[in-house]
């Protein structure tokens, strides 16, 4: 079957940690020679999108199986200063350690980021201009990440708007749009009990509880019991800060995709099946690496199908 790819857009929706699969879909279905020439990404989206568009998706993929929980960590540049928990600049580092520095009119295949306009709201599509700085800008997740300031608009997390953009496809020029939605069974996260999965956890948010208590202690040394309480609560099996802003935030883009793509549905949607995944477990990459192959290999026939009409 010969596929005319510059008519197929993809839409790689926000999930967080879950967004390492859109890295699994985009090479299963470059295999069964579905390679869309148009890309539109919300959030993570935005970042693994941007890496696809820049033919560097083997070298995300890479990293993403290497990356540990300290690794994470040493990411986490926090600062109780600005408009997030995450000031973003180490953040802002990774990506040009792992993306090219280009401008997005410049890339092999068309790509478009979506963040929010944080005074007015407004759905802001990043369509020119630095690609690193559109995907900073799109993964600002609120609360946790500082705003991102864009031809002079602060911007943040595109998935508050738009978690899963086929409508930005679609004024791209797509006809068939593949569209990615991670937040489906956001609540439903699984195996939560089990000891080997709460070892794990309690491992991480040591790493990541000692980490955050340097860096307080570097900048407010004298008052770090007291921000510390405050910030994190008293008690470390409750759940985060973390969690609680990114879970919350999801719940919020599953209504949103929702109500969106009744509106605009896509010709196609791949839904990984990723309940036994936290939103914050990006050092689990090769898991959504393989659920995202998964996902195309069990929707192979009905997208033969879509993209052969």
């Amino acid at each position: 079957m010969k596929i005319d790819n510059s008519r197929i857009g993809i839409a790689l929706g926000s999930g967080s940690a879950r967004g390492w699969a859109h890295i699994g879909i985009l090479q299963a279905l470059s295999e069964m020679g579905i390679q869309p020439d148009i890309v539109a990404g919300s959030s993570i989206g935005a970042l693994v999108g941007a890496a696809y568009s820049a033919n560097q998706l083997d070298e995300l993929e890479s990293m993403v199986q290497t990356l540990g929980w300290k690794d994470i960590a040493g990411y986490l540049d926090v600062s109780i200063m600005g408009g997030g928990l995450i000031q973003g600049d180490k953040l802002t580092a990774f990506f040009h350690r792992h993306l090219k520095e280009t401008r997005i009119e410049f890339l092999p295949h068309r790509f478009a980021a979506v963040a929010t306009e944080l005074n007015t709201g407004h759905e802001i599509w990043l369509q020119s201009g630095n690609l690193l700085d559109a995907v900073r800008a799109s993964v600002a997740l609120p609360g946790l990440f500082t705003p991102f300031k864009y031809n002079n608009q602060w911007l943040v997390d595109g998935g508050i708007v738009d978690p899963v953009p086929v409508s930005l496809c679609r004024a791209m020029g797509a006809e068939i749009v593949i569209a990615v939605s991670l937040n489906g069974n956001i609540t439903g996260k699984q195996n939560h009990n089990q000891p080997e999965t709460e070892a794990r956890a309690k491992e991480n948010e040591t790493a990541l509880w000692g980490r955050i208590s340097d860096q307080l202690e570097k900048s407010w040394h004298e008052k770090k019991n007291i921000l510390f309480s405050r910030l994190f609560g008293e008690n470390i099996k409750s759940p985060g800060l973390i969690e609680v802003l990114a879970g919350s935030i999801h719940i919020m883009q599953d209504r949103i995709t929702r109500s969106r793509m009744a509106g605009d549905p896509p010709d196609i949607i791949l839904s990984p099946r990723l309940s036994q995944l936290g939103l914050m477990e990006y050092d689990r990459g090769t898991i959504a690496i393989e659920e995202g192959r998964t996902c195309v290999r069990r929707m192979q026939s009905a997208l033969e199908q879509v993209i052969s009409a």
